[in-house]
């Protein structure tokens, strides 16, 4: 498991739109989530713009099924605009 301000630095993308829906998520589920899902995050973080692109602003589904669980769930928090 890694820091939480390591895992803040990682959501800093080369997009906008992809910094907003990352860091939402990191501040409202995040230290909630279960270890699980905070582990599935941090992979995440590992994958490229363009992937991350095509699963939150295009809409794609990934096929792995755990992934596609925490990508629905953070598209849902990212859409939750108080």
């Amino acid at each position: 498991m890694i820091i939480r301000s390591k895992v803040r630095w990682l959501c800093r993308r080369g997009s906008l739109e992809l910094d907003l829906i990352l860091s939402r998520y990191l501040d409202r589920r995040y230290d909630h989530a279960p270890a699980e899902e905070q582990q599935s995050f941090q992979s995440l973080l590992g994958f490229a713009d363009a992937e991350l692109q095509r699963f939150f602003i295009a809409q794609e589904d990934p096929a792995d099924p755990e992934l596609l669980n925490l990508v629905r769930t953070i598209r849902s928090v990212a859409s939750n605009i108080p």
